[in-house]
């Protein structure tokens, strides 16, 4: 099932597949419609147009029924296709994996013999087959089948190879398997879904070069009738009795079209990475689904109200974010912090539209800047304040630049997309970025690729790509994730000294209270998709009130400061399409009690801390 929906997610694919299921339900049923003999001719109805009584397509330059051998053809073009396809698809991939497996003399020997068979032209080496064996529709099938075996041959071949040398392969030859059960029982599982998706995209092709050896009079020969022979028999009628050539040749474009978007179809899903939703094209801006009221405006710069995100999947709804507020000020850093999983990216995410849909959905809340609902704005509006008025610094730089294009091209591209100016000033306000962000030999940096630079460097552009129309807000998403001590604590400087230069409102995300301490004015911790607790970055870390956060802060390793037990915190986060009732802590917490898991909590305290729990480690 799960197949059938990838498949039919694509609609030309579905399209293609349901144009070619009538054509062969169509050929299937033929003993039992009644129709004419197909190779009975009668001259004195000879080209007798569509419609006429008893020929409803007409007949051709024998007066035979061109409907009968339409169906007629078309089920010997089918068979003659698949059967190639198979023959080919067997045969060649055989000889990839032979040669891919084994490696060596064995791969050189049979590439280049597979070489020089590719060095034809495919149709001249049909021909050849064809001109050798006589003409006949199964010498026609052997000569399309060979001319595709190299195909199958050199794209399984180098799939093999890459394969041939993983750990699995290795285990297996360490376990005793002989060489043909490994490639019967380890290697041939892993490459099928390619020898299927080679098949599914080819075998169109092969009725077309059957038809084209028949159209030449080298397949089927009379009174047999293919889809190629009616098509050649009918050339010298094309003027003046066009259909018996417009008939045959459109059931030929119906099948060849119909199979190549099934065929694609089928590679995409097949594909593992589609199968994980990797490869769906998400919408501009993420799916609303608002249910309930919506909050009331407030005075703050940024606000995140009761916001909740959730991604569907199947029927099954992942609750990422349950209800999360929040909110900042110019010149002010919140830092949100919490395990992985805890919802803090896909939070931030929301803000400006970027969960990707499908799966994601917004189903609750509002998120406010400067009092507009950005969860209610237009594409086009959202898309003018991206970057412009509220910036976004992702965790890997690597792999949000692009590689093809380098540093200054893409510094100028972020500038241009919202300011109108000339291509001189552009690039001198790149190099200026690039300064701000304290890159040495920024001139010469900047035309740099992103490869070419360090993590730290890279770290930098990307800070600067934020920078690059004085945004209002900055979200920061584990923006110094793997880099060393010295160069996350220049990004951090740098990042404390930019907003208190230009009052920069900072969300700063992070698993690392070390950089809470240094940067942030207030800590908002989060678990399950929600706001455990929140309050002033000393007062959260001196006296933690949440269980959970006090178990965070005693992760941290201390130096200097005696001996103490670092434990982790036993068990793990819940998931989040299945949270338990009430405290979604609760099991983990060595505090929790009956009432925990009796009913939703909610957060409370008088400002400006905040806590989600009946038995707080202090009472605020």
């Amino acid at each position: 099932m799960t197949f059938l929906k990838l498949l039919f997610r694509n609609r030309l694919a579905a399209v293609g597949g349901i144009v070619l299921t009538a054509i062969i339900i169509l050929v299937l049923i033929i003993p039992f419609l009644p129709l004419q003999n197909p190779d009975i001719t009668a001259t004195a109805d000879r080209f007798q147009k569509p419609l006429s009584d008893g020929h409803l397509v007409g007949t051709d330059h024998l007066g035979r029924d061109l409907l009968s051998r339409l169906l007629h053809g078309t089920r010997l073009s089918l068979a003659v296709g698949v059967s190639a396809a198979l023959i080919a698809a067997t045969l060649g991939s055989a000889i990839g994996i032979i040669a891919g497996y084994f490696g060596g003399r064995t791969d050189n020997i049979i590439m280049r013999g597979v070489d020089m068979l590719m060095a034809f032209p495919y149709i001249l080496l049909a021909l050849a087959i064809v001109a050798a064996l006589g003409p006949g529709l199964m010498n026609a099938l052997i000569a399309v089948a060979a001319v595709n075996v190299p195909f199958f041959a050199r794209n399984i071949r180098g799939i093999t190879v890459g394969l041939a040398g993983r750990e699995f392969i290795d285990a297996a030859r360490l376990a005793g398997m002989g060489h043909t059960r490994i490639i019967l029982t380890e290697l041939l599982p892993n490459v099928l879904p390619v020898i299927i998706i080679a098949m599914s995209t080819t075998v169109g092709w092969m009725i077309l070069e059957t038809a084209g050896l028949s159209f030449l009079g080298l397949g089927s020969q009379p009174p047999q009738a293919d889809l190629g022979s009616m098509l050649g028999e009918a050339r010298s009628a094309l003027i003046s009795h066009p259909h018996t050539s417009i008939i045959p040749g459109i059931m030929i474009f119906l099948i060849v079209m119909s199979i190549n978007l099934l065929g694609d179809g089928v590679r995409d899903a097949l594909d593992p990475r589609l199968r994980s939703g990797a490869l769906s094209r998400p919408l501009a801006t993420t799916l609303v689904q608002r249910q309930g009221n919506i909050p009331e405006p407030t005075d703050d710069l940024l606000a995140i109200q009761e916001l909740e995100t959730q991604f569907h999947i199947g029927k099954r709804i992942y609750r990422a974010v349950g209800g999360v507020s929040l909110a900042v000020k110019p010149g002010e850093c919140l830092g949100v912090i919490g395990e992985s999983g805890s919802g803090k990216s896909v939070t931030a995410l929301s803000v400006m539209g970027l969960v990707a849909s499908p799966p994601g959905v917004i189903t609750g809340g509002a998120v406010r800047f400067q009092g507009e609902d950005l969860i209610d704005a237009d594409y086009e509006s959202l898309r003018q304040k991206r970057g412009d008025r509220v910036a976004y610094i992702f965790q890997d730089p690597l792999s949000t630049l692009h590689p093809l294009y380098t540093i200054g091209q893409q510094l100028v591209e972020a500038i241009k997309s919202h300011h109108k100016i000339g291509n001189n000033k552009s690039r001198e306000r790149a190099i200026q970025l690039l300064k701000d962000v304290r890159i040495p030999n920024a001139e010469s940096r900047i035309d740099n690729y992103p490869h070419e630079m360090s993590g730290g460097m890279r770290q930098r552009v990307g800070i600067a790509m934020a920078l690059a129309n004085e945004p209002d807000v900055i979200i920061a998403d584990e923006p110094t994730t793997a880099l060393d001590v010295t160069v996350q604590a220049q990004i951090l400087s740098l990042l404390d000294d930019l907003r208190r230069e230009r009052g920069l409102a900072i969300i700063f995300i992070t698993h690392d209270f070390g950089v809470v301490a240094q940067l942030c004015d207030r800590i908002a911790v989060m678990y399950a998709g929600r706001i455990v607790e929140e309050g002033p970055t000393a007062e959260v870390l001196d006296t933690p009130a949440h269980p959970y956060t006090k178990r965070l802060i005693a992760c941290v390793p201390e130096l200097g400061g005696g001996r103490r037990e670092m434990a982790a915190i036993p068990g793990l986060p819940p998931v989040v399409d299945d949270l338990p009732p009430g405290c979604a802590f609760a099991p983990r917490c060595d505090k929790a009690a009956t009432e925990c898991r009796a009913k939703n909590i909610e957060l409370e305290g008088a400002a400006p801390r905040a806590v989600r729990c009946l038995y707080p480690e202090e009472v605020i």
